[in-house]
């Protein structure tokens, strides 16, 4: 079996349209690996839960994120945390 090539995504809705077009193969290779004792545990048991935040925003910022999420096919939440992950990568390479 070729080895999956995994793209980088412009966009969450774009990982996620790749991974539906890549799905029987993708079954295949979990199938393949964890019959061959390669599966390991997820990324998220390693690091344990992410922990949650509360911040306070404006109802006019959560209705235009809400807005904005949807054009993208996402849940405001996610966006949101999309946004604030895009800020900080963009700030670490600033300074």
């Amino acid at each position: 079996m070729d080895p999956l090539k995994i793209p980088k995504f412009e966009s969450e809705a774009d990982e996620a349209n790749w991974l539906y077009e890549n799905r029987e193969k993708l079954s295949a290779a979990f199938m393949q690996a964890a019959a061959e004792g390669r599966v390991r545990e997820g990324t998220l048991k390693q690091r344990g839960i992410t922990p949650a935040t509360t911040i306070r925003l404006a109802p006019e910022d959560i209705s235009r994120a809400r807005a904005l999420a949807e054009r993208r096919g996402l849940r405001y939440q996610t966006y949101l945390k999309m946004l604030i992950h895009e800020a900080l990568e963009r700030e670490e390479k600033a300074s």
